[in-house]
C-alpha cells in the first residue's frame, strides 16, 4: 500500500494536522493511518490567520509563504515522529489554509505548495477546490469522496458527521458515489468566536466543553440562530465563518454571560446538525448510525448535545473505524491527493453541485531529498 500524508487547518486556524495513510485500492478500498500529530500555531500567527480575508495583499502573499514552511515542519515532524523516511512516501496532500471561501465563486486556501515540496523533497498535491468550482460546483465540500469509500455498506445508511469550525454531513448508502454531502452551518467555530471575543484572549476554544456545561441555555437566543436562513437551504450548499462567524456571538456576549453564550452556542450547534438531518435526509430514508469525526468529537457538551438531540440514531465516532477523530480530515486529504496522483476524478457532483467528476489539485514535483 502506498504510504501518504495528508496535512489540513480547517477554519478554527488552531493549527497543522499531519497524518501518515496507508492507501490501499484492492481488492477492497481501506486506509491505515500509521501516525498522526498535531503542530498548534501561535497565538499571534493564528490571529494573522483568522484576519487574513480583511487584509492586505502584500500581508496575505508573506503569510503563504509563512504557512508553507509551517505545512512542511509539520510533515518533516511527522516523518521524524514515526520514523519513516520520506523516501518510502508517495506524495502530500495538503488542503491548506482557507482565508476565503464563497461558495461557486470563488476559495482560496494558502500554504505554499512549492516551499512544502522544496522544504521535503516530496510532490505535493494542493489546491484542490477551484476545480470543483471552475466546474460549476460549491468547492465543498470534498471529504464526502473519501466518507463514500469509507462507509458504503450494502444494507445501511449511514451518516458520516465531520465536527471542525463547520459541520458536514455524507450520507452514505451502499454505493459510494451515490453520497449526499452538504455542510450543515456551525460546528466549533462559534464557540470558538465566543471564547476568542468573550474569554479575554486567554483560550482559543472551551476545552472539554467545561464552561459550555456551567452555563445555561438561551431560549430566546436560540430560538433567533435557529432562524438563520441558510438552515433552510436546501443542498448542495457549502458555508464558512464569513456567515457563521463573530457577528452572530458579539449579540449573545453583550447580553448573556460567556458560560450562557457557549451553553446556547453548542446547543445551537447540535440542534443546527440534527435539524438538516430532520429536513434534507430523513425525508428520504432512515439512517441507524452517525459516525462523528473532527475536533468537536473532543468536546464531550456537544457530543452529550448531539446524541440526545440525534436519537434514536447511534452517535459513535470515527475511532471505531480506526480513524483518529482529530486526523479525520488529514485521512481524507492524504486519500483525495492518491487519487489526483492516479487521475481519478474525487469530487462528487451530488455533494458540491458541479457539473461532472473532475480530478482535483494541482501537482507540485518533489525535489532531491537530502539524508532522509
Amino acid at each position: 500500500m502506498p504510504l501518504m500524508i495528508g496535512l489540513m487547518s480547517g477554519t478554527s486556524a488552531d493549527g497543522v494536522t499531519a497524518a501518515l495513510v496507508e492507501v490501499r485500492r484492492t481488492p477492497r478500498f481501506a486506509v491505515r493511518t500509521r501516525a498522526w500529530l498535531d503542530r498548534p500555531y501561535p497565538a499571534g500567527l493564528r490571529r494573522r490567520v483568522l484576519a487574513a480575508r480583511f487584509g492586505s495583499i502584500p500581508e496575505l502573499a508573506r503569510l503563504d509563504m509563512e504557512l508553507g514552511e509551517r505545512f512542511a515542519a509539520a510533515a518533516l515532524a511527522l516523518l521524524a515522529h514515526a520514523r519513516v523516511p520520506a523516501r518510502a512516501i508517495a506524495a502530500i496532500g495538503s488542503h491548506g489554509q482557507t482565508v476565503f471561501h464563497d461558495p461557486g465563486r470563488a476559495t482560496l486556501q494558502i500554504g505554499a505548495a512549492a516551499v512544502i515540496a522544496e522544504r521535503t523533497g516530496l510532490t505535493v498535491v494542493a489546491d484542490f477546490r477551484p476545480r470543483d468550482i471552475a466546474a460549476g460546483g460549491q468547492g465543498a465540500p470534498l471529504v464526502p469522496y473519501v466518507d463514500g469509500l469509507l462507509f458504503a455498506r450494502a444494507g445501511r445508511r449511514r451518516v458520516a458527521l465531520n465536527l471542525g469550525g463547520i459541520a458536514n454531513v455524507s450520507v452514505v448508502g451502499g454505493d459510494p458515489a451515490a453520497v449526499c454531502a452538504f455542510d450543515t452551518g456551525p460546528a466549533n467555530g462559534l464557540m470558538d468566536a465566543a471564547m476568542r471575543l468573550g474569554g479575554g484572549g486567554r483560550a482559543s476554544c472551551d476545552r472539554g466543553g467545561r464552561r459550555a456545561a456551567r452555563g445555561r441555555v438561551s431560549e430566546k437566543h436560540l430560538r433567533r440562530l435557529l432562524r438563520h436562513p441558510y438552515l433552510r437551504r436546501p443542498p448542495p450548499k457549502s458555508t464558512g465563518p464569513e456567515t457563521f462567524g463573530e457577528e452572530l456571538v458579539r449579540p449573545l456576549l453583550a447580553q448573556l454571560s460567556l458560560e450562557d453564550a457557549l451553553a446556547t452556542l453548542c446547543e445551537f450547534t447540535a440542534a443546527s446538525v440534527a435539524d438538516a438531518l430532520a429536513r434534507f435526509v430523513r425525508p428520504e430514508g432512515e439512517f441507524d448510525e452517525v459516525i462523528a469525526g473532527g475536533g468537536g468529537c473532543l468536546n464531550p457538551e456537544l457530543m452529550r448535545r448531539l446524541a440526545r438531540a440525534l436519537a434514536p440514531a447511534a452517535l459513535t465516532t470515527c475511532e471505531r473505524y480506526g480513524i483518529p477523530v482529530h486526523a479525520k480530515e488529514a485521512v481524507a486529504f492524504a486519500v483525495l491527493a492518491a487519487e489526483t496522483l492516479r487521475g481519478r476524478p474525487s469530487n462528487l457532483p451530488s455533494a458540491t453541485g458541479a457539473r461532472r467528476a473532475v480530478v482535483l489539485g494541482a501537482i507540485t514535483p518533489g525535489g532531491p531529498i537530502r539524508g532522509r
